[in-house]
C-alpha cells in the first residue's frame, strides 16, 4: 500500500505565512512583504508607468502571482490562503500601495471569490478617489459551457496577460486604454489542462481525488477541481493532438502567430514539459501557425498535481514589442531577441 505524502508544513499547519516570508527574504531586492493585511509589492517600477497593476488569488499556484512582481509586470499582489481568494482588505491595501497617478488595474482570474473580493476593494478605492478598472482572465476551455454559471475559469493565460499588460503600462498608457488592451489579451487566449494524479491534500497527505488505473482527468482546474470527464489515457502524441484541436476550435480568429505556454501543474518534471513542448511546436506548425515564443515550465501549478496545461495566445503584430520587453521579476524567464545573441 502506498504511504501518504506528508507535506512539509509548519507546526500550525498553515504554509502560507512562512512561505510568503521566505519568498520575500529570497527576493528582497525585488519585493517587499506587508502584513496585517498581507500583500506583497514590487520595489521598482518603470518611471513612465502611470497606472498600477494588481493581481492576486489563492496560494498554492506559485510562482503565480508574487513571482511576477517587478519592473515590467505587476506592482502588487494579494495572496489568499491555499486555493482561496484573498480578503478584500488585502486587495484594497495592495491597490493603495500600487496605484499610480492615473489609477490602478485589477487583473482578476474568473472565480467567484476573486471577483467578489476584488469588486469590494474596487468600490472602496473609488470611494477614496482612486480610479480602478478590472481585466478579467477567462481562458479555460474546460468550463466553456452553458451549465457553468460563471463562465470560463481563469488559468494559465493569466501570466500572458500580466506580461503584456505590464509592458504596455510601462509606455505610459492611460487607465481605460490599458483596461481595453488587457481584455483583448485575455480574449485572444485559451487554455486546457489534464492530470494523471490529483494534488496532495494538505490535511490528509493523500491525493484529493482518485483516478482509476489508465485514466486521465481531461479539463482539470488549477484549484484541484475535477474535470467534467475522466478518459482512458491515450498515447501522449494523441493527447496533444486532441488538446491542440480543441484549443484551435476555441481560439477566436486572429493572427497566425501565437505564444504558447506549456505549464506544469506541480508534479511534472521539466524533462516531461520540454518533451510536450516539442509535440506542441510540431503540431502548431502542421496547423499553419507560427510560434513566436513559448514559456515552458511550472508557472501556474495546483500544489503538486501531476499534469500540465497548454495555453495559446494569438499575438497581434503591435503586441510583439510588449511581449519581448524585459521583465525584472523573481520568476518570469528572461526573453532574448535576435540582436541579443549577436
Amino acid at each position: 500500500m502506498t504511504s501518504a505524502h506528508i507535506p512539509f508544513l509548519p507546526a500550525d499547519g498553515d504554509p502560507v505565512p512562512p512561505g510568503l516570508r521566505g519568498f520575500a527574504r529570497a527576493h528582497a531586492r525585488l519585493v517587499e512583504l506587508h502584513e496585517n493585511p498581507t500583500y506583497l509589492a514590487a520595489r521598482h517600477r518603470h518611471p513612465g508607468r502611470t497606472v498600477g497593476l494588481v493581481s492576486g488569488g489563492g496560494s498554492g499556484h506559485e510562482p503565480l502571482h508574487a513571482g511576477f512582481l517587478g519592473r515590467g509586470m505587476l506592482d502588487a499582489v494579494a495572496p489568499g490562503k491555499v486555493f482561496a481568494s484573498p480578503h478584500n482588505r488585502q486587495v484594497l491595501e495592495a491597490s493603495r500601495k500600487a496605484a499610480g497617478p492615473a489609477g490602478v488595474i485589477h487583473i482578476v482570474k474568473n472565480y467567484t471569490g476573486d471577483r467578489i473580493n476584488f469588486g469590494i476593494a474596487a468600490e472602496r478605492l473609488r470611494h477614496d478617489g482612486i480610479e480602478v478598472r478590472r481585466v478579467l482572465v477567462d481562458d479555460d476551455l474546460a468550463t466553456e459551457s452553458d451549465q457553468t454559471a460563471t463562465g470560463r475559469r481563469g488559468t494559465g493565460a493569466t501570466i500572458v496577460v500580466e506580461k503584456l499588460l505590464g509592458a504596455a503600462a510601462d509606455t505610459g498608457l492611460g487607465l481605460d486604454e490599458l483596461a481595453g488592451l488587457g481584455t483583448r489579451f485575455a480574449g485572444a487566449s485559451r487554455s486546457l489542462a489534464v492530470a494523471t494524479r490529483a494534488h496532495t491534500s494538505l490535511h490528509t497527505g493523500r491525493p484529493s481525488f482518485g483516478l482509476e488505473p489508465g485514466q486521465i482527468e481531461y479539463g482539470v482546474g488549477i484549484h484541484g477541481e475535477r474535470a467534467a470527464q475522466s478518459i482512458a489515457r491515450p498515447p501522449i502524441e494523441k493527447l496533444i493532438e486532441t488538446m491542440l484541436d480543441r484549443l484551435m476550435e476555441g481560439l477566436p480568429d486572429g493572427p497566425d502567430e501565437v505564444v504558447a505556454v506549456v505549464n506544469g501543474l506541480g508534479g511534472t518534471t521539466q524533462l516531461e514539459l520540454y518533451g510536450l513542448h516539442d509535440l506542441v511546436a510540431a503540431g502548431l506548425e502542421l496547423r499553419g501557425l507560427t510560434l513566436v515564443d513559448a514559456l515552458v515550465g511550472t508557472f501556474v501549478p495546483a500544489l503538486d498535481m501531476a499534469g500540465f496545461s497548454l495555453t495559446l495566445t494569438r499575438l497581434r503584430p503591435e503586441w510583439k514589442a510588449w511581449w519581448a520587453a524585459p521583465a525584472i521579476t523573481p520568476a518570469f524567464p528572461a526573453r532574448s531577441t535576435e540582436e541579443d545573441v549577436h
